[in-house]
């Protein structure tokens, strides 16, 4: 089983919407018994919280299943527990790498380094614009499958 988390900063806006695109698209590809997908908040401000009104809105506009998310903050056990671990933008990778401490996990990964844009995720809780936000996690969650399906299915 391979296990990918997303992290941002509340794990209500950007990292839920990762999970359920790419929990959909693991599905899509038949994946969905060997890829499992959960996300998490470098805070803990929204520990038990669901998605924020505008990613639930958007899943809901494509078809994304939310079901059973709810905010939960990264813990130490995660560096070994996840295979992947992928930050939306600099600050949450920096996040992770001191929460970790000295676990030497191989696959931190700042999620649209994944993609041609090299550049943090827009946060939309505080630019407003979630569709910009899906559009960039739609890419980088096809890029990261596409990595995955080569490092841990082509072999």
């Amino acid at each position: 089983m391979i296990r990918v988390l997303f992290v941002c900063l509340g794990n209500i806006c950007r990292s839920p919407m990762a999970e359920g695109v790419f929990r959909k698209m693991a599905a899509d590809e038949q994946l969905a018994d060997q890829i499992e997908v959960d996300s998490a908040g470098t805070s803990d401000w929204h520990v038990g919280k669901p998605p924020h009104q505008g990613t639930l809105s958007k899943l809901t506009e494509y078809k994304v299943s939310s079901e059973g998310m709810a905010g939960r903050q990264l813990t130490k056990e995660d560096a070994e527990g996840f295979d992947y671990i992928i930050g939306m933008d600099a600050e949450n990778i920096a996040n992770i790498r001191e929460r970790f401490e000295d676990a030497d996990h191989q696959r931190i990964i700042r999620f649209l380094d994944l993609t041609s844009h090299q550049k943090d995720l827009p946060d939309p809780y505080f630019t407003g614009d979630f569709q910009e936000t899906y559009d960039l996690v739609l890419e980088g969650c096809q890029s990261l499958l596409e990595l995955i399906k080569k490092e841990e299915f082509a072999k």
